[in-house]
């Protein structure tokens, strides 16, 4: 193991003491404040414990538990409700006042914003006897505490006031020669001077870091928002203001129009290939990312109007005819049909769900071409094509493979290479190969029209550097698009030898149709035209109208460049697109989704899994591909439905209700408010402002995390309160209970509201077992976030039941084989006689351990046991849910198992002795 420090750095104080103190054998490296230890982080942290298995450490505390627990000094429940308190508690309010000692010089506040914690502190150790925190030896928790509050109480200037115990406690500690050794290696005898650097770039009320790992929680690193009585003090008289001004909710009425004075918001989603069955990948990227924006947009009172449809013209449809015996029209109504049916079991609330075959985008689609051709910019040109000759038709790009001849990735298509991603013309690929019958095509020539994209290349820029200037362009968006424009333009080709299309309506060119992405970016307009006659407001009136475009960032240059040069061109006072928002790409498990090889979750397989919609919709968002790749997972998802939404959302939300039920006859109590019922709600409020302004940006993933954090704030207020035992007291205790209550169910009733963008039916049945005031979602999201007590005393609440179930490992396991792809079943090896019969033979114990003995597997195992312990250990360490240790536990068992027999030993020999069944 190697441990990595920075000087200066009071967490490394605990780590370095603990480290001594435990015996841990361990290098330690000294490394300055800028140097990255930590591969995946985006910014330096300290300290890094390195693990033999490759794992860092990166969380103090996690790493001080982590210590302790390998040298057999396993960790209580005492220990970590003390590790979770310093974490929550007392570390923010330390960085606080460490910034008013070390940087500005005020001593008297910086004592005043310890007064609350070290006062709570000296009560808890007036209750106890032993010399530590939960023993008459040192533990974790001292260790952790003292080198915290180290950097202040040994400084002679602090004034701590009369806290008789705490400083006895302290002074105990700081006598170990460990603790000792540690405080001097890092402050360099400098006292809290020696910190200033660090200072300077920790902020004292830092916002949380919302995309951190997941070995770490935000608290643990000092980044929890500490709140100032200001803001305590706001956010309740916001709160008792109530619902009484809320606006009456309106229900959308058709046609959806733009309005005079409104924000008017139009949104798209990438039209999906009507030819096949879209997978998780698909919905994540366009339509599940859109529908959120778009029922946030509502509730946010945004005159919305949310358009997709099916893709239906090109190549891919013929193909797919004539594999099911179909003709295109018929294969083009099977898919729609489908598509639309999936989409309305995930819950996605378009306001029309169009295709393109139709009149409308006939229509549409051959005015935009004359108006190009008119005003010059069209070209006509003589290419190469391929053509098969076996399957007797000219190629469409999506239907040519062969080498990427920028890049040379074997499995480039005939438009665009999936892994350089530039565009390349089909006669350049290298060793092409026909995707229908894998025959070579040879090379023809043939006439076609061009959008002479040079030619527009100026007006392009002018509006980009608009459009993503004032917009919200996700980063892969503006980054795909300069690497076009840096490239140089191209004119493009926009017809295709092809006869399922959009028909050419120049005489010279009758055969041939638009090619397929000259031709489906109309659809968005087609579409809206099929939707209402006055489609041209939304699609003429830049002045009003707000375009967002949603789409996995292989469509982004055909939306960045090649779209918006076509409407340029038209020179019909078009509407661009303001906000481009585009996501990554996501996998399945380890690799690819394939319908063809059965692996992965497609839309029509989601619905048999016995999930519901809503958890679905949830854990794709939560792990939406924002800034990279991701990966959906069984394990992951069981572990999240577990932990977030079964223990801690669906918890607290079922808890707050209960109580009122079963203490308060179902009424909601009076609420007399504290300190504490103050800084929870200016905690929720301040999670409500962040949620809001992260979705305005389109962070979806980010917007999501508040939700979750509110729902801890919550819980961890029902924990530290106990209404169940105060509601036994006497009536002061039993009013705090219904106070604890009452605000409870309030948070619940707001995060019905802001999971109404997320998962629609949970947040409705919220809402109704809540029997909340039908305002109460529109009016608590607008402007930047209004938390208010919604639920006053005396409503009555309705019949509260769980929102949840647990996702069983059985469970999991069968869905991961299900949908992992057809893999070869193990053959039986039968021994027969030479009369046919089946002949049992069964080796004694003896022989089956010498013919199971593997010594190379054996030492392979070894190793793998002695990881998955740190792994387990360090999840320890880190206080991860129980359900995801107990999974990492049972993979250890199971390792041990194979090391077993891997070193001969039967199920026999490894059986506890003296047990009997």
């Amino acid at each position: 193991m190697k441990l990595y420090i920075s000087e200066g750095n009071p967490h490394c104080i605990k780590v370095l003491a603990v480290l001594e103190l435990t015996g841990v054998k361990c290098d330690i490296e000294v490394t300055s404040h800028e140097e990255k230890v930590v591969p995946h982080l985006t910014h330096p942290v300290f300290p890094v414990l390195l693990l033999p298995s490759g794992q860092h450490l990166f969380s103090p505390n996690s790493i001080c538990q982590f210590l302790f627990d390998i040298s057999g000094q396993a960790a209580t429940d005492h220990t970590n409700q003390w590790l979770e308190w310093e974490a929550t508690h007392l570390q923010p309010a330390v960085l606080q006042s460490l910034h008013m000692a070390a940087l500005q010089g005020k001593g008297v506040e910086a004592a005043a914003v310890m007064k609350e914690p070290l006062n709570w502190l000296e009560q808890s150790l007036s209750k106890r006897s032993t010399a530590f925190l939960t023993a008459e030896v040192v533990s974790v928790a001292d260790v952790v505490l003292w080198a915290a509050l180290y950097p202040l109480l040994s400084d002679a200037g602090f004034d701590a006031g009369d806290l008789r115990l705490v400083i006895g406690w302290f002074e105990r500690v700081s006598a170990l020669p460990a603790c000792d050794r540690a405080a001097h290696r890092v402050l360099q005898g400098k006292g809290h001077e020696a910190l200033k650097t660090f200072l300077q770039k920790h902020s004292a009320t830092p916002t949380p870091r919302r995309d951190g790992p997941a070995n770490t929680t935000d608290a643990e690193d000092g980044d929890e928002h500490v709140m100032s009585l200001e803001e305590m003090e706001g956010a309740a008289q916001v709160w008792s203001e109530g619902l009484k001004a809320s606006p009456a909710v309106s229900e959308r009425k058709h046609p959806i129009l733009p309005q005079e004075g409104k924000r008017n918001v139009l949104l798209t989603s990438a039209l999906p290939y009507v030819n096949n069955v879209p997978h998780l990948g698909n919905i994540i990227g366009c339509v599940l990312s859109a529908d959120v924006f778009a029922r946030y947009g509502r509730l946010r009172g945004w005159n919305l109007l949310f358009v997709c449809g099916t893709d239906e013209y090109g190549t891919a449809t013929e193909n797919k005819a004539r594999e099911e015996g179909l003709t295109p029209q018929e294969i083009c109504d099977k898919y729609h049909a489908i598509h639309a049916d999936i989409y309305q079991w995930f819950q996605i609330d378009f306001d029309f769900f169009g295709r393109t075959t139709t009149e409308r985008q006939t229509e549409i689609a051959q005015d935009i071409f004359w108006r190009l051709h008119e005003r010059g910019f069209l070209l006509e040109d003589t290419v190469e094509q391929l053509r098969c000759e076996s399957c007797q038709r000219f190629l469409a790009d999506r239907f040519v493979e062969g080498a990427c001849p920028h890049c040379h990735y074997p499995e480039a298509r005939g438009d665009q290479c999936d892994k350089c991603g530039r565009l390349i013309n089909a006669v350049e690929l290298r060793n092409p190969q026909c995707k229908v019958c894998k025959e070579t095509p040879v090379i023809r020539s043939s006439k076609h029209l061009f959008l002479d994209l040079p030619k527009l290349e100026g007006e392009l820029e002018q509006w980009l550097e608009k459009s993503i200037g004032s917009g919200d362009w996700t980063a892969n968006a503006r980054h795909i698009t300069r690497s076009w424009l840096r490239d140089g333009l191209k004119p493009r080709c926009i017809t295709r030898d092809l006869r399922w299309g959009t028909p050419v309506p120049h005489h010279d060119f009758k055969e041939k149709v638009f090619y397929v992405w000259f031709d489906a970016p109309i659809g968005y307009l087609s579409i809206t035209a099929n939707y209402t006659d006055q489609w041209e407001k939304w699609w003429k009136n830049p002045q009003q109208v707000e375009l967002y475009n949603f789409m996995a960032k292989d469509n982004v240059p055909f939306h960045s460049v090649v779209f918006p040069c076509s409407l340029l061109g038209a020179q019909d006072n078009y509407t661009l697109v303001n906000n481009l928002i585009a996501t990554e790409y996501l996998n399945y498990e380890d690799t690819k989704f394939s319908k063809s090889r059965g692996v992965g979750v497609f839309g029509d397989m989601a619905q048999d899994t016995g999930i519901p919609s809503d958890v679905w919709r949830f854990y794709l968002l939560f792990l939406r591909p924002e800034a990279q790749d991701s990966a959906f997972s069984w394990a992951d998802m069981a572990l999240k439905n577990n932990s977030e939404l079964l223990n801690n959302l669906g918890n607290f939300i079922n808890r707050a209700g209960m109580f009122v039920s079963k203490f308060f006859d179902g009424c909601v109590p009076e609420m007399l408010l504290n300190e504490d019922d103050k800084r929870l709600i200016a905690q929720v409020c301040w999670e409500l402002k962040q949620y809001i302004q992260l979705l305005d940006k389109v962070r979806i993933r980010d917007a999501l995390k508040c939700i979750l954090n509110i729902s801890r704030h919550g819980n961890q207020y029902i924990q530290v309160n106990e209404p169940w035992k105060k509601i036994k007291g006497g009536d002061g205790e039993r009013l705090r209970a219904g106070t604890v209550t009452g605000v409870s169910v309030n948070v619940a009733c707001l995060l019905s509201a802001v999971l109404e963008p997320f998962m629609p039916t949970v947040s409705h049945t919220i809402r109704a077992q809540l029997q909340a005031p039908p305002t109460c979602a529109s009016a608590m999201l607008q402007g930047s976030g209004r938390f208010v007590c919604s639920l006053p005393a005396g409503h009555r609440i309705g019949t509260v039941s769980p929102l949840f179930q647990k996702l069983e490992n059985e469970q999991i396991e069968a869905l991961r084989k299900r949908f992992g792809g057809q893999q070869p079943e193990d053959e039986s090896v039968e021994a027969k006689s030479s009369s046919g019969a089946a002949v049992e033979t069964k080796p004694s114990a003896g022989a089956a351990a010498s013919l199971n003995a593997d010594p190379e597997r054996a030492r392979e195992l070894t190793v793998l046991v002695a990881e998955q312990g740190d792994k387990v250990r360090a999840l320890k360490a880190q206080k991860a849910e129980k359900s995801v240790i107990g999974e990492e536990v049972t993979k250890l068992v199971e390792l041990k198992k194979q090391l077993s027999l891997a070193e001969g030993k039967t199920a026999e020999q490894n059986a506890p002795k003296g047990k009997k069944k």
